[in-house]
């Protein structure tokens, strides 16, 4: 089993290192061992490309025959824009496949599995499953609810405020914290702010890393009150959303429309609605979203149990002030038993700040 779970640590980490590049595809990873001997490694590029498991049998060639491989998602068994994988597997003589987790999809979990096994290939199931899962967790939720994976993420002072009592917030995190940011934007379909984002910072809201992808920009506008010179609509180097009420400008519709920029309408009469952004966006086939708002979207969304998971960069810094906003505004909690708990939580240092991590659970209302 030590052995197993090294080679499939290679695998995961192999896996890891397309992150941002595959969807709506899953990252996976691939290893072949024959003999004590690494014969072929492969991940999965991008979707419409060879899967994991051809690129090393690709490598592995004829060594691949009576070889054990190693695997982080179940082979695929069905046909789509290339051929099922377990099938590639067999024909190439693989003895053992060893798979990290069964495909999320419950129309063709297990499907690889059984196409192995009545081959005569022995499987094993289960070696570093759970952070398999978790690093797949966007398509994980995508693939099983046509939702997006939500990702809230927030920079504030060590007593909680996101910008001074005047709004300004730069720079409250450092700059390695900020490269840090780049590639979650990065890693996400699509990037969320609502119209005072635009209005007190005018942002542009790309990827300002090497070959970095550039998400799709959305904005909350419950009556389209956004600058036509802001930044996000002046630039064109990703597109651009946003989301109104029953209550948007009808004039100002039409000029941002023919400026090429896309304008839904959600059915409440006065503000966005969040829970129709985010089953729109999961239509549209966005996978995942990065919530990059003040203190009343991230409060609009965490009160809609709407959030995944919370990033939020902690710098050690102090500036107080009753105005000066926070990460989580709203009403609040009456009661510390209503709190949201984060879970799983992790904690790591980025440059002279810290990265906190975890995953809301939400209490069910009694």
């Amino acid at each position: 089993m030590a052995n197993h779970e090294f080679y499939m640590q290679l695998a995961i980490q192999n896996a890891k290192a397309m992150k941002g590049q595959t969807d709506p595809n899953p990252l996976v990873g691939a290893v072949i061992v024959n003999d004590n001997r690494i014969v072929g490694i492969g991940a999965h590029l991008k979707a419409g490309e060879p899967h994991a498991e051809i690129h090393a049998l690709n490598m592995a060639g004829d060594l691949a025959k009576g070889s054990t491989m190693y695997v982080t998602l179940e082979p695929c068994s069905h046909y789509g824009r290339t051929g099922p994988c377990a099938e590639a597997v067999v024909r190439a003589g693989v003895k053992q496949v060893v798979i990290a987790t069964l495909d999320p999809n419950p129309l063709v979990s297990g499907r690889g599995v059984r196409m192995l096994e009545e081959a005569g290939v022995e499987v094993i199931v289960g070696v570093c499953e759970e952070e398999a899962k978790r690093m797949n967790e966007v398509f994980n939720k995508y693939i099983t609810t046509k939702l997006p994976f939500v990702t809230l993420k927030s920079a504030m002072t060590l007593d909680g405020k996101i910008a001074t009592y005047t709004a300004d917030s730069k720079w409250i995190t450092s700059e390695k914290a900020r490269e840090d940011v780049h590639q979650l934007r990065h890693e996400h379909r699509a990037i969320l702010v609502g119209v005072n984002t635009v209005l007190k910072d005018n942002p542009q809201l790309t990827t300002r890393i090497p070959h970095g992808r550039n998400p799709l920009r959305v904005i909350l506008d419950s009556t389209l009150k956004i600058p036509f010179d802001a930044r996000v609509l002046a630039n064109n180097e990703a597109e651009t959303w946003i989301f109104t009420s029953e209550a948007y400008d009808k004039k100002k519709k039409e000029a941002l429309e023919d400026q090429g920029i896309r304008v839904l309408v959600t059915s409440h009469p006065s503000r966005v609605d969040v829970k129709e952004v985010v089953r729109i966006l999961g239509e549209e086939q966005i996978s995942s979203v990065l919530v990059e708002g003040g203190g009343e979207v991230n409060a609009s969304f965490l009160n809609n149990g709407l959030v995944d998971k919370v990033v939020v960069y902690v710098a050690p810094k102090l500036i107080g002030g009753r105005m000066a906003p926070t990460f989580f505004e709203g009403e609040g909690k009456a009661l510390m038993k209503e709190a949201i708990e984060l879970t799983s939580f992790t904690v790591t240092p980025v440059g002279p700040d810290i990265k906190l991590e975890g995953y809301p659970v939400y209490k069910k209302e009694e």
